[in-house]
């Protein structure tokens, strides 16, 4: 893939890339979506090139589909990475060569190159994987769990977990992290997976009924040992305008 942009360079912005972290809840754990290619043994973040007929917001829904075939996921720019020597290295002789990239063609990988952060919370159940490259591995790892990463993936997918937490005050979250149907037990553990510490049940459940997000059912969660807890949805509508009109609070 990176011979076939190297060969077109023309059609791509040089000096500038993009970088994608996607977060899903499963089991309890907020995880993240990494990508190992073979020739490296570590771990990277969904990214790529920045195609020069394309908006930066489209460019970014095109590399995470060709990275992982993942569609249909809405990106929210976060921040921006450009230290002086952040690619420094990375494509040294040994893996121009195995690439079969020529030194000529490889200056234009070689320079300095800036990256746009994009991070997206996502349906696990819903999102499969699937890579247009089958050289490629894919797949969802705990954030506590996380190996090695490339370049500064480590500084971008903790930058976007400080921007997850601090946005915890700003919106709600959960509507595409949990499944259609849920408990509060469930979702007071997904914001104390974010934030990386425990809340008070009690005041959880007065904070999170004060913002008027969430519908009660007329039912109970089932297959459970104790008693079974209620089981909520959240009011779409008016999840849409408290995401509109942000909140004030702090957890």
């Amino acid at each position: 893939m990176i011979k076939s942009i190297l060969d077109n360079s023309e059609n791509y912005q040089p000096g500038l890339s993009i970088d994608c972290v996607i977060f899903g809840f499963h089991d309890n754990q907020l995880k993240v979506l990494l990508i190992k290619v073979p020739h490296n043994e570590q771990w990277s973040l969904p990214g790529g090139f920045i195609p020069i007929n394309e908006d930066i917001d489209t460019a970014a829904v095109t590399v995470l589909n060709e990275r992982t075939g993942v569609e249909g996921v809405f990106l929210r720019q976060f921040s921006t990475f450009g230290k002086i020597k952040r690619n420094e290295n990375h494509f040294d002789n040994e893996l121009l060569e195995y690439l079969n990239i020529n030194p000529e063609q490889g200056k234009w990988l070689t320079r300095r190159f800036v990256t746009i952060g994009y991070y997206a919370l996502v349906d696990f159940s819903k999102i499969f994987p699937n890579p247009i490259n089958p050289h490629e591995i894919v797949e969802w790892i705990d954030h506590k769990e996380v190996p090695n990463l490339i370049l500064d993936h480590r500084e971008i997918l903790d930058k976007a977990l400080d921007t997850l937490r601090v946005e915890l005050n700003l919106m709600p979250i959960g509507y595409n992290l949990l499944p259609e149907k849920f408990t509060i037990p469930e979702l007071q553990k997904l914001y104390e997976t974010i934030l990386d510490k425990k809340l008070d049940r009690r005041n959880f459940l007065r904070k999170i009924t004060n913002i008027g997000i969430l519908k009660k059912l007329d039912e109970k969660k089932s297959n459970v040992a104790h008693k079974a807890p209620n089981l909520y949805s959240f009011d779409k509508e008016k999840y849409d305008e408290v995401l509109k009109n942000g909140l004030n609070q702090g957890w």
